[in-house]
């Protein structure tokens, strides 16, 4: 049983203090909901803050990665922290990629932490295990979080950054891809494509701080597995447990922000009532109800919302929210097993859109794509979206981040081209200096 000690905080000065002083630790995940920031509360939300540093026990895979999570789940009955990658697909269904993979993230990382933070409005909360740490080691290490700890980045120099996919080349596809819409064998595909280069020395925990700064999302995390790290700015909720009610909100629709109050209100509106925008959202709020049902108690999937507007410093989204409640005989890994990967990321039929992003992606999505979260000592979980993120290989040097977009029967292919240059380019500015 873990014990906890208790702190006031101040959230807009000391969240980004702790993050650089925990960013020794080769393993840890900082998850910011950046709730300030927030123009529409989340009812799901737990904490401000959460985060797991330093590793007691961690997830060994022996065959299903997804069997061996619910095995490491029930066996610990602790918090969990951890990430799932796009790959995952390939035991979830039988399909597989030979794509190049530039990053070369595990495909599944869970650890047991030896210290959680959990930040709630003003209070902070240290839990640790008096077994491996005593009162007094939780103590020197909860002050050690709030000493001043200025760094600096270890390369100032831009990094060069390439497309994998030209724009020949990312035409001829989404016309391809056009074409297996007009025969019906898909209604909706994501397709993305990868930037990347080469990046020495840098420092990930000021980088991600600087993009947190830019766009302060509420799934916002940052993941250090040694010498891989995630840096992640997703305001999309994959799959949330509280109880036994299962929450799923994907998003479909993306708008900027306007210059003035009024034109800010009338281009939210038209994003809301964008018949384009309601059909993409609508095929994957429909997707997301059958993946539910999976694991659902009868007459219980519904949607809470949909076509909700959510704003965010830099855009509006349109947001749905879909929810379940599960079946008391299934354990809280099921409802993640039958609903991966997620369908905002993927499209739909599901299956045969994951086949043809096989075929027309040329990069491995690796943990793009794929989920960040936790499970908390009760069962219940919280997980994200991985998208607008920086993957970094630390022993490569290789920086990458991914940008797509939903491709529809009425999708206009160089209107979806610039749009991921325009994404690629506002994910470049968190590392222009």
């Amino acid at each position: 049983m873990r014990q906890t000690l208790t702190r006031v905080v101040d959230l807009k000065k000391d969240l980004q203090l702790i993050h650089k002083n925990i960013q020794d630790y080769p393993v840890y995940t900082f998850l910011n909901s950046n709730s300030q920031e927030q123009g529409k509360k989340d009812v799901y939300s737990k904490y401000d803050l959460l985060a797991g540093i330093d590793v007691i026990d961690t997830l060994k895979v022996e065959g299903n990665s997804f069997d061996a999570l619910e095995n490491f789940q029930s066996a610990q009955k602790d918090w969990l922290f951890g990430y799932l990658s796009y790959e995952l697909k390939d035991e979830v269904e039988k399909l597989r990629s030979e794509n190049a993979d530039r990053i070369h993230f595990p495909p599944i990382h869970f650890f047991r932490p030896r210290y959680v933070l959990r930040v709630s409005e003003n209070r902070l909360s240290l839990d640790f295990l008096p077994e491996h740490n005593s009162k007094a080691e939780a103590q020197t290490f909860l002050e050690k979080l709030f000493q001043e700890h200025p760094i600096a980045m270890e390369n100032k120099s831009a990094i060069s950054i390439s497309a994998v996919v030209d724009e020949n080349k990312y035409l001829d596809n989404i016309k391809k891809i056009k074409e297996h819409i007009q025969r019906g064998d898909i209604y909706e595909m994501n397709y993305c494509t990868e930037f990347y280069g080469t990046a020495k020395d840098i420092n990930p925990v000021e980088l991600y701080e600087r993009m947190n700064a830019l766009s302060p999302m509420p799934f916002s995390a940052f993941y250090r597995l040694n010498e891989f790290y995630a840096l992640c700015a997703s305001p999309e909720r994959y799959l949330a447990k509280r109880d036994r009610k299962i929450i799923s909100q994907p998003i479909k629709g993306t708008a900027r922000r306007g210059k003035t109050e009024s034109e800010d209100k009338i281009i939210a509106e038209a994003l809301f009532n964008d018949p384009k925008e309601q059909a993409e959202n609508v095929m994957i709020v429909d997707l997301v109800r059958n993946d539910l049902s999976r694991t659902a108690m009868k007459g219980t999937v519904k949607v809470e919302e949909l076509f909700g507007i959510s704003t965010f410093r830099r855009l509006h989204q349109m947001i749905s929210t879909v929810s379940s409640e599960l079946k008391p005989e299934l354990h809280p890994v099921d409802a993640i097993r039958t609903s991966f990967p997620m369908g905002s990321m993927t499209g739909a039929p599901k299956i045969r859109a994951m086949e043809l992003i096989e075929e027309f992606e040329e990069s491995k999505r690796g943990l793009y794509s794929g989920s960040i979260g936790y499970f908390d000592p009760a069962g219940d979980f919280d997980f994200n979206v991985v998208i607008r993120s920086i993957l970094y290989n630390k022993n490569n040097s290789v920086l990458s981040f991914m940008v797509g977009s939903a491709i529809t029967i009425n999708a206009d292919p160089e209107k979806e081209y610039h749009e991921c240059l325009l994404k690629a380019e506002s994910m470049q500015g968190s590392f222009a200096f």
